[in-house]
This record gives C-alpha cells, structure tokens and sequence, in this order.
C-alpha cells in the first residue's frame, strides 16, 4: 500500500514565500509523494480594500508582495492554525522577528513527525544571546528542521530566472526530501548535511558590504582567484568535477559567453 501524499504548509506570503508557493503549487502537481493542494497562511491586510487573502484566493496573485506573477490555482490560502493542521511538511518563511510568536501559536498543532524547512534569514537576538532561527523552531515545536539558503531574489526566482540554492539538513534523507518539493529546472538545489553553516552563511551580509567594510571599497579578486583555481583544477584532471569553476575562468579568459554559463550550472553533477 502506498504511503498518504504529504501535505505541505507555507508559513508566510511575502515576497519570498510567493516566489516558494509558485514553485511547489507546480511541482506538487507532477509529483504523487506530495498532496496536490498547498496551504499557505497569509498575514491578513487590506489592499485597495479588499482582504489579501480574498484577493490571492480568488486572483491567484499577491498583489502586494509579489506583483505580475500568477500563484498555482491549487495554493490555498487559511488562518495559521488551519493551514498547518495535519501538515506534514512545513516551509517556514517569515520574518524572522516574528518566529517566536507564530511557534508559540502553532505548537502543538503540528504532527510530531511533521518537518520543517526554514527559508529565513537573520539570526535571532533574545535574553540567552544569539540563536539561530533553525534551533528556535526546533526547541519549540521537537520537528526536525533543515535550512534553504542562497543568493537568491524572490522576484528573479519567480521570474524562473537560473538560480543556485543550498539545503543544509542534519538528516540528509530530509534535506533530499525538500529538494524533491523546492528544486525545479532553473532554480537547482544542492543539499549538505551541516545545516547550522548554510544557516550562518545565510545571515551573512551581501559581497558588496563586505567590500566596503573589509576592503574599503576595494573590489575583491575574483578574476585572479579563478585562474589560480582553474589552473590547480587542471593540474589535478578535476575540471570535470568542477563546472562553475572552469566556466568563470572561460568567462574572463577565454571570451566564453556568460549565457553558456546556464546550461553548465543546470548540468552541475550536485544537481542531478
């Protein structure tokens, strides 16, 4: 007898948790392990007068949050109590100075074999110190929790424009279980077993600040690094095992164009 399809919750409706609700409406529709309907709690405002959750419900657009583009007729929007009651798999991607109030909220709601993935970025700062997102869901709600981390632009990811994306997992059969719901031909998922580091790499600021701050302006050294790269690569017959790497290096030295460069990411071994 086949295993029930796993029902899935997004909690949040932002900017990101749209971009994430068109990927997985989609891919839960060509995929039997997962449910076929999507529940997503929205944050409920008004918008040109009428409820956020009306208008995505019936338009099938987050008018606010994520303009142009059409969510999956099978993202269903309801209160945050009905939307992850019975959830199996849960996409948690909110602001993260609001986790400690919607865990309070949803806590004991949640199936103890549900798990979770969190798309937040930021560390949290409480009485205690500094604590990690991840690990306040944990301790909160005792679900396994992997992380989604990544240079990634919700309105780009939306745009299906080519994306890379990490998945940390401290149980890699679940970080592989969130690549099957979240990956998808232009936005392609590796998954590693150290969430904690994809964590923390994630809250970190943008290149262009470290510039600022590290290098007074001065632009990092790429170009140079890539060659000294491309070269040890080469020494070693590892050019192969390394596509990213051999296409920066073609890009600056070898006049090769960067639209190539999609059809190599696409193709990287970690994706397949």
């Amino acid at each position: 007898m086949a295993a029930a399809p796993l029902k899935v919750c997004i909690v949040g409706s932002g900017n990101w948790g749209s971009a994430v609700a068109k990927i997985i409406g989609n891919n839960v529709k060509k995929l039997q392990k997962f449910a076929s309907t999507v529940k997503m709690w929205v944050f409920e405002e008004t918008v040109n007068g009428r409820k956020l959750t009306d208008i995505i419900n019936n338009d099938h657009e987050n008018v606010k949050y994520l303009p142009g583009h059409k969510l999956p007729e099978n993202v269903a929007m309801s209160n945050l109590s009905e939307a992850v009651q019975d959830a199996d798999l849960l996409v948690f991607v909110i602001p993260h100075q609001f986790i400690h109030r919607i865990c309070d909220e949803i806590t004991g709601r949640v199936p103890k074999k549900a798990l979770g993935i969190t798309l937040i970025k930021g560390i949290d700062e409480g009485p205690e110190g500094l604590k990690l997102i991840s690990d306040i869901i944990r301790e909160k709600m005792g679900i396994d929790i992997s992380v989604l981390m990544g240079a990634n632009i919700a309105n780009e990811v939306a745009a299906e424009k080519f994306c890379e994306t990490t998945i940390g997992s401290k149980v890699m059969e679940n970080g592989l279980l969130f690549k099957e719901l979240l990956q998808t031909p232009n936005f392609r998922i590796t998954v590693v077993d150290d969430a904690d580091t994809v964590e923390l790499c994630g809250a970190l600021k943008t290149i262009e600040e470290l510039e600022k701050e590290m290098l007074n302006g001065q632009k990092l050294q790429g170009p140079q690094t890539s060659a000294e790269v491309y070269r040890i690569l080469k020494q070693k017959g590892l050019l192969d095992k390394f596509p990213l790497f051999t296409a920066v290096y073609q890009i600056c030295y070898e006049s090769r164009p960067v639209q190539e460069m999609l059809s190599c990411l696409q193709s990287h071994p970690e994706h397949t």
